[in-house]
């Protein structure tokens, strides 16, 4: 027979990983079981069960905290009541085992105290339609008859658990139970049991809503009703050139009581909702699961314009809509809030619904921004289905202001980690899949920021951002920077991929190494269109979107010393690196007054991984100088004063000490990272 704790991870594994089954990060799941004491020696049954955070698809044993049931279920004896029941919290920590794993989460008790040995809580989207039903006690038992039971909304804690044990204690017959506005649980005396249950409630809920759903369509109605045509779906490209268009700018403003991430979504459903007749009451009503409305605020913020308005229009409307929402969660904290309330943590709403364009959602991370807008396309099947059976009908304002400021959920913040240093910014690196590029890359998401890995080589881009963690951390585009369009695409592929531009790197580049009288037309051509004209793109469109925002911003020029230093044979490249250096002062004084620092990095020929130097200007620099190209690495180090040779790692740390939080009044300058090359001094 299997361990109690190892058929519980693959249970909750298998649930998890079913968006119909349960929400990211949502629900939990216990087991019974007996052990061996190791100080006594004698038997003890303990509880396994899902900790405070995690998510069920990827639990894991250490996710798991650990009880002993003999204690956990002597804290009845000394509850002191509905009004008190948050202590009982604290109460878990005496009932952990051994070295209790997680910390145990608020629902706990709903799995301690329930007469059963495998406990199943989840929140699909079919049973929180019925949870949100008007008449959901009455819909609960047309749907189930008596084999699960309505349970009323209240707030998660030590009393919901005594309640659900009493009703599963008065009903015999009961396999689980909706909770009013929230979510289901099931019970089952083995693993399998209790599986098989979760799943026959939430499949026979979904058979359910359709069933009804399907009578409103055979009548020509829909739960949200009809499409407005103004408001339907714009073409697929102009949809999203104005979602880029507009998603620095609706970044900025939901930015403005803390830097956010965002995250867009465009998929069918939201499409759908946004063109319907009942988009603004149903969205003034707000999310009602708990695990919704905690990431996605109370309720959205609903452009009220037809999809087609222009861009210009969107932008000033948004600005009077977030003033207007910005006020109107001031009131909400101010109607509920108590002298024990934590303080207001912030009023710029998490999601932003634009008609015809699709859904903008926010967070302090990409996991948390994309996770945000999951939750409220959850929340969209939640009202449709609520809407096709009866009225959607969500707990009250008041309950989700306890929930939202409670001093549990605030002491949970707390316990957060603390942010990295470049935490809510992101970064494009062109030239990303290489060398100074590629370290540049790896470092800023080593210190939080998430990167768009910018190169002409799209596979190599895409391997990059893959290394770095994925689509939370990094993507991957394919540009190529004397292509004003392209740069552009990769401008906007960041707008919808994490909300905006706040750091940009101008590290593309290449070099031909040869003498004035050896240098062609193309080989200027091509360096300067390279390095000065795709400098000078990406930071016109970079500074664009910076502006939208109104986050300030960094952009970091990866000069040479060839910029300062003349040496032989190098007429196109020093000469383009001057034009680079000097657009860095020209920046600065320009841009500063939008908060946007430009400074530049002066570094000595860089060899190892670079692709300049793969590309065959080691062999030619190699062959000026007189050495092996094998030892072009030693030769530069050789002429400076510290005798060591620049390596990609250390370019990328002064990207990172220049944006970073320790020079952020500096602008303008130029850092040499060349070890020392005194004829490269700036002067």
């Amino acid at each position: 027979m299997s361990h109690p704790a190892a058929e519980l991870i693959a249970r909750s594994n298998r649930l998890g990983s079913d968006a119909r089954n349960t929400n990211y990060a949502g629900g939990n799941t216990s087991a019974a079981g007996t052990e061996t004491d190791p100080v006594t020696g004698q038997d003890v049954e303990l509880l396994w069960v899902k900790g405070s955070g995690g998510d069920l698809g990827t639990l894991r044993q250490e996710g798991l905290a650990v009880l002993r049931l003999d204690r956990m279920r002597a804290l009845v004896d000394v509850y002191p009541g509905v009004e008190r029941e948050d202590e009982m919290v604290e109460a878990f920590d005496y009932c952990l085992h051994g070295k209790g794993g997680a910390a145990p989460s608020i629902d706990t008790a709903m799995h301690g105290l329930v007469d059963a040995a495998h406990v199943d809580h989840l929140h699909p989207d079919s049973g929180i339609a019925l949870a949100t039903a008007a008449d959901g006690a009455a819909l609960t038992r047309e749907c189930f008859g008596d084999r699960v039971v309505w349970v009323p909304w209240r707030r998660p804690g030590f009393q919901l658990g005594l309640d659900i044990a009493e009703i599963k204690q008065q009903n015999p017959q009961a396999i689980g139970c909706v909770l009013g506005g929230h979510g289901i649980t099931a019970w089952g005396a083995t693993s399998a049991e209790c599986e098989e249950n979760s799943l026959m409630i939430i499949r026979t809920a979904e058979q359910f809503i359709a069933a009804r759903t399907a009578e409103l369509e055979a009548q020509g109605t829909h739960p949200f009703g009809p499409i407005r045509d103004e408001y339907a779906a714009l073409p697929e490209a102009e949809r999203r050139a104005k979602a880029a268009a507009l998603a620095p700018v609706i970044r900025g403003l939901a930015s403005t009581d803390a830097p956010q991430l965002g995250h867009f979504t465009d998929s069918e459903v939201v499409l759908d909702f946004l063109a319907r007749e009942k988009l603004a009451p149903l969205a003034e009503l707000g999310t009602s699961c708990p695990d919704h409305f905690l990431r996605t605020k109370v309720k959205p913020l609903v452009v009220d314009l037809p999809a087609d308005a222009p861009v210009e229009e969107v932008v000033a409307r948004l600005t009077e809509l977030h003033q207007a929402y910005r006020e109107d969660y001031a009131a909400y904290y101010e109607r509920h809030a108590t002298p024990d309330s934590p303080a207001l943590r912030g009023a710029d709403p998490a999601i932003v619904l634009v008609p015809g364009v699709g859904m903008f959602s926010f967070g302090r991370t990409k996991q948390t921004a994309r996770v945000a807008g999951e939750f409220y396309i959850n929340a969209i099947n939640v009202m449709r289905g609520a809407e096709a059976i009866s009225t959607y009908t969500p707990i009250e304002e008041s309950e989700k202001f306890r929930i939202e400021y409670w001093a549990l959920e605030e002491a949970k913040l707390q316990r957060m980690p603390r942010p990295k240093p470049l935490a809510t910014r992101v970064a494009l690196v062109t030239g990303g899949a290489s060398g100074i590029g590629k370290a540049t890359a790896e470092r800023l998401a080593a210190e939080g920021a998430c990167v768009v890995v910018a190169d002409l080589d799209l596979g190599k881009a895409q391997a990059v951002a893959e290394e770095l963690g994925g689509a939370d951390v990094a993507i991957g585009v394919q540009t190529d920077v004397t292509s004003e369009a392209q740069v552009q695409e990769a401008i906007a592929a960041a707008a919808l991929a994490f909300g905006g531009v706040d750091l940009v790197v101008n590290n593309a580049g290449l070099s031909l190494s040869k003498s004035l009288l050896e240098t062609t037309v193309k080989d200027w051509d091509l360096q300067h269109e390279v390095m000065a004209r795709g400098s000078f793109l990406v930071a016109r469109e970079a500074a664009r979107v910076m502006i939208a925002q109104g986050l300030g911003g960094d952009i970091i020029y990866i000069s040479s010393k060839n910029s300062v230093f003349a040496g032989p044979n190098n007429i196109a490249y020093s000469a383009t690196k001057a034009d680079q250096a000097h657009q860095v002062r020209l920046l600065a004084a320009e841009l500063g007054e939008h908060g946007i620092r430009v400074n530049g990095i002066n570094p000595d020929g860089v060899v190892r991984g670079s692709g300049i130097f793969a590309g065959g200007w080691g062999a030619q620099r190699a062959k000026v100088y007189g050495v092996d190209e094998s030892e072009l690495g030693q030769y530069y180090a050789g002429r400076t004063l510290l005798k060591k040779e620049v390596l990609p790692e250390h370019v990328a740390a002064a990207v990172f000490a220049l944006t970073g939080p320790d020079l952020v009044q500096t602008t303008g300058l130029h850092v040499p990272v060349d070890s020392g090359v005194a004829a490269a001094f700036l002067r």
